[in-house]
């Protein structure tokens, strides 16, 4: 019999038995990611499946960070249903301010090696990024793990993503992503793993992991799965652990493991990239866009939120002059731990003297919830996961998915261009 996928080992120590591709398996949860947007709903379910308690209420993590803070009253009293029942409950709650719950979830230690991680939101496939097990569920879903601490899954076929060569000056994990969305289309991962390999993986540093393992989703994939080797080990022992430490290993697949699919990519080859409206696979690089006029920069979310996005785009910024006039520049950051970074740096003083506008950590414009709203028929240039119409809530607006380096190069020319381009005007 063939070997396992890294997908299949994670998956049989959770259910507690050896597990194939296409099997159903109930496995054991190690934590579970509800947000603003998916727990009220989850709490409905919860009550009509007649739950009192959460069976493991160690496990539940909410976040408070699409509406952040809450752009109505209705949002407000989700938000106090949802801190009454943690509050009751002894759950974790992450608060307004405190940042996106996938930065947080990772941040505060909860994504580990080795572990099965789910969160009522489709992003949760970003924590692969750490050797882990995770995957978005339903409100539904996580209603069934504050009732019973487990999930049943479809084991996923896995394909493998063979990664060899270094990315260029100004190419970055978004560029990856995109140069991958391209690639395999909206769907070509559908329900499957995109499991990373090779030499190339030891050229990407953990946050450029994060992006490519967030943006998986957007190829239709159940999750993204990166080998835990030293960059990731390095960025994993500057982060506190929640659960118990001595549950956790090291895995890796077995060399005769049996992939659905095999993909190649050279990153030298990758180039500065974009997605132009309205969907994710709809990628060209920057060189082979026309002439496209930019009204907003966005910088933020889950794939642009950190702190080397930002000082990308400042070194941008700062080498150029700022933004042209009329460009709207949005900076949100991920977390408060990187709006504090950044205040510490001077980066966030650099922005405010640019003239851009800061938002609350979290969510922001994303998805169209709170932050700043573009305006009719705005192009926006966002380092964002997703290119939506309507999704920054405005459906007349277009929005064009790019690196911190590609957006803040924009802001400059006030058209897209790559930050290569700008000494060409």
């Amino acid at each position: 019999m063939a070997g396992q996928t890294l997908s299949e080992k994670l998956l049989s120590r959770k259910a507690g038995r050896t597990v194939r591709a296409g099997e159903i398996a109930i496995c054991t949860v190690d934590f579970a990611l509800g947000t603003d947007a998916s727990v009220p709903m989850a709490l409905d379910y919860f009550d009509a499946m007649g739950g009192t308690a959460p069976l493991r209420p160690e496990q539940l993590i909410f976040a408070f960070d699409h509406y952040a803070p809450a752009p109505s009253a209705k949002s407000a009293l989700l938000q106090a249903r949802i801190r009454r029942f943690a509050s009751a409950h002894d759950v974790k709650v992450f608060d307004v301010g405190a940042g996106i719950g996938h930065q947080l979830m990772v941040e505060h230690g909860y994504a580990r090696p080795g572990r099965l991680l789910v969160g009522a939101d489709s992003h949760s496939v970003m924590y692969g990024a750490t050797g882990c097990f995770a995957t978005g569920i339903g409100s539904s879903d996580l209603a069934g793990v504050m009732m019973s601490g487990k999930v049943w899954l479809k084991v996923p076929e896995s394909i493998r993503v063979e990664l060899t060569g270094a990315p260029g000056a100004g190419v970055g994990g978004k560029d990856i992503a995109l140069a991958l969305a391209r690639r395999l289309g909206a769907d070509g991962a559908a329900y499957q793993t995109l499991e990373f390999h090779g030499d190339g993986i030891a050229a990407l540093d953990f946050d450029d992991r994060l992006v490519i393992a967030n943006m998986v989703i957007e190829m239709g994939a159940k999750n993204a799965l990166f080998p835990v080797d030293d960059i990731a080990r390095a960025y994993l022992a500057q982060r506190p652990w929640q659960g118990d430490p001595d549950e956790l290993e090291d895995l890796f697949a077995d060399d005769d493991a049996d992939y659905a699919s095999r993909l190649m990519l050279d990153l030298s080859t990758v180039e500065p990239n974009v997605a132009r409206p309205h969907q994710v696979d709809n990628v060209v690089t920057v060189s082979e866009l026309g002439h496209t006029p930019i009204h907003m920069a966005y910088l933020g979310t889950c794939t642009g939120g950190r702190v080397k996005d930002f000082r990308e785009a400042l070194a941008v910024l700062r080498e150029h002059g700022g933004p042209a006039p009329g460009v709207q520049l949005v900076v949100t950051p991920a977390s408060r731990e990187v709006m504090e970074d950044l205040v510490r740096g001077g980066e966030l003083a650099d922005f405010l003297a640019f003239g851009a506008i800061v938002v609350t950590p979290g969510c922001g414009s994303c998805c169209g919830t709170g932050g700043a709203i573009p305006g009719d028929g705005i192009n926006v240039v966002s380092t964002a996961n997703r290119n939506f119409k309507g999704r920054m809530g405005n459906a007349t607006a277009n929005i064009y998915l790019a690196s911190p380096q590609v957006c803040a190069a924009s802001a400059v020319a006030g058209y897209l261009v790559a930050p290569s381009q700008l000494g060409h005007r």
